[in-house]
């Protein structure tokens, strides 16, 4: 039981805490609304806890025998972290940017956790603490791990989607919006600054 509570206290602080997921569930949920924005909102629920599994059935152990691997990852994903968050900052703010615009689809935001540095923290930290290599059941507790995170990602990632919904009425004037989107995309940049602080820690 305290195992499991373990589990469950690390995913709800982990994912209800601000994140590129965050920002971009938060900043759709303003420009798109609830129900433009259940794709992406699904593909977070259900991406997230998809990659711990997977990591858990040996994709850990090849970025180990090709660190090269996972550095490209890294690079491409600082690259499209960027890319996403030029593309926040200038989302049409007009009523009929907002039928051109589109959110993430359910497939683009499950394949964004493997270049979002926050989830790769999240997924290797819960397998390395929660985990018990020697008991032989590593995949069913991953398991058990994912099954947590997607039950735990419905209500916290959804209170971000919520969140910015509801800030749909006060952000009314295309003004308004556009700050808000700058803001967000900036955030969203800033981000990857731990990412790049780590990489370079350990070239120093």
């Amino acid at each position: 039981m305290e195992i499991v509570l373990s589990v469950l206290l690390f995913a709800l602080v982990s994912t209800v805490t601000p994140g590129p997921n965050n920002i971009m569930i938060m900043t759709s949920g303003v420009n798109f609304g609830v129900w433009r924005t259940l794709p992406h909102y699904l593909g977070i629920c259900f991406g997230f806890p998809a990659m711990v599994v997977a990591i858990s059935l040996g994709l850990g152990k090849v970025f180990e025998a090709f660190p090269q691997l996972h550095l490209v990852i890294k690079v491409l994903g600082i690259t499209y972290l960027l890319y996403l968050a030029w593309r926040i900052a200038t989302t049409a703010t007009e009523i009929d940017g907002e039928k051109t615009s589109k959110p993430l689809s359910f497939l683009q935001a499950a394949a964004f956790q493997w270049v979002n540095p926050k989830a790769w923290v999240m997924a290797v930290g819960a397998l390395a603490t929660f985990t018990t290599v020697s008991s032989g059941e590593v995949l069913q507790q991953s398991f058990w791990i994912g099954l947590t995170f997607l039950l735990v990602s419905v209500p916290c990632v959804g209170s971000w989607m919520l969140g910015g919904a509801g800030l749909r009425k006060w952000l009314r004037k295309p003004l308004y919006r556009r700050m808000f989107n700058w803001t967000m995309g900036a955030l969203l940049a800033l981000s990857v600054i731990p990412m790049l602080s780590v990489e370079t820690a350990k070239l120093v």
